[in-house]
């Protein structure tokens, strides 16, 4: 048995233990695996729940619908009411932590109904280096990490998807809507609209991992990998006219190419310090 096999003998055994489990599914290469491998260790015992609010791109979740069904899992699309917080709204660093916790709630609100009382997450060891107040809410709920308990890595990740013939294994990283938006500025669903039509666009344009980050004065920093920036110069004007017509002021192009994480240099260390858990510090 190799390394990859033992890990995935080791992540079925950790979810077959559970009495059943609700996977906190976004669709997402992470969330994916923990659900097919639900599927696999539970059967008709494991539920994937989605949330659906302005935060989440509307292809995402038809992504997410196709997924579920191509696995196999029985698939819940509740409506999440995080847009209704203050505290998520000002979006001072801690803003994934209300949304987990919104979450997180919405999902343990209807764990009774389908007979579960186990949540599960995506979240792998790469997740535990980097600034993840989600993971606090999680805490907080006692939400499994099988993915972590199980010892997988991203690299592990994608390996075990890609073998298990899931159409995710190599898709780009696609964190939520709101998390393009600079700590400071206000969470609006005009925003995250905006946000969203101008990272559509930039996929037409053939750019399949990109983001559109949101600064004061309305500012769109664009953010592409390295390797893509060369080819961004015949677009300039092109790109700027349509952002400026979503209602972007100002366009840029960063030249540090794509950063997973990149708003997280901006959150004030008093944040990060009250929404990083012991356990998860670096």
């Amino acid at each position: 048995m190799n390394h990859l096999e033992a890990k995935r003998e080791q992540l079925l055994a950790i979810l077959g233990d559970m009495p059943g489990t609700a996977v906190a599914f976004s669709g997402g290469i992470d969330s994916t695996l923990v659900a097919w491998a639900a599927r696999q260790a539970l059967g008709d015992r494991a539920v994937a729940i989605t949330a659906d609010s302005a935060s989440v791109p509307r292809r995402e979740l038809a992504e997410a619908r196709e997924l579920a069904a191509q696995i196999g899992i029985r698939h819940l699309v509740l409506p999440t009411a995080e847009f209704a917080n203050p505290e998520y709204l000002r979006n001072d660093g801690s803003r994934c932590y209300h949304c987990k916790s919104e979450l997180y709630d919405t999902i343990i609100a209807h764990l009774p109904s389908l007979g579960l009382t186990t949540i599960c997450s995506g979240a792998n060891l790469d997740d535990r280096g980097d600034y993840r107040p989600g993971l606090t809410a999680a805490a907080e709920r006692s939400v499994r990490h099988p993915l972590q308990e199980a010892g997988f890595t991203k690299a592990d990740v994608r390996a075990l998807a890609r073998e298990a013939g899931l159409p995710t294994w190599d898709k780009p990283a696609s964190p939520c809507l709101s998390s393009r938006l600079a700590p400071g500025v206000a969470v609006t669903p005009e925003r995250t609209a905006r946000i969203e039509a101008a990272e559509m666009h930039l996929r037409s344009l053939g750019l399949r991992d990109c983001r559109v980050r949101l600064h004061e004065a309305d500012l769109a920093r664009i953010e592409v990998p390295t390797d893509a920036i060369p080819r961004m110069a015949g677009l300039y004007a092109e790109l700027a006219a349509k952002l400026r017509e979503l209602g972007f002021r100002f366009v840029t192009l960063d030249l540090d190419g794509l950063r997973s994480g990149s708003m997280n240099e901006l959150v004030n260390l008093d944040v990060r310090a009250r929404f990083t858990p012991k356990e998860v510090a670096t």
